[in-house]
Formats: C-alpha cells, structure tokens, sequence
C-alpha cells in the first residue's frame, strides 16, 4: 500500500465522519493503519498531501501512529 492509497482511505474517513468528529477519524486511521505506515516509513505529511486535506490533519495522524503503541481498534 503506498501513501497515495493510505491518502485515499484517510479522505475516505474523514468526509464519512460525523460532524465535529473529523478529527477523531484522523487519529483512529492512524491506529488502524500505524503498522503500514511504521514498517514502510512513511511520512504523516506526505499521507495527508495525498489525501488534499489540510496539512494541520499531520499532526493529528502522527498521534494516532503514537496511540497504537497503546490502543486496539474495535
């Protein structure tokens, strides 16, 4: 999967996220897909350029990765 494909699923659950929850889809992709992202080095900047969302959404991504050290999706 490269970062363009991660890009499109990011866009994907942030337009599906409810109002005023944008931002926890953000973090909950982060943990879904942290060991994507990890093993292959990608860059939290580059999966959001890829996704056309504002580049502020990065650093919301990073703490998602960050979580998934401590949390399982559902």
């Amino acid at each position: 999967m490269t970062e363009k494909d991660l890009g499109k699923i990011l866009k994907e659950m942030h337009d599906k996220a409810e109002e005023g929850f944008e931002s926890t889809n953000i973090l909950l992709f982060g943990i879904e897909f942290a060991q994507i992202i990890l093993k292959q080095n990608y860059k939290s900047t580059n999966i959001v350029r890829a996704s056309g969302l504002h580049p502020s959404y990065s650093i919301e991504l990073r703490k998602g990765v960050k979580l998934s050290k401590f949390v399982r999706p559902i």
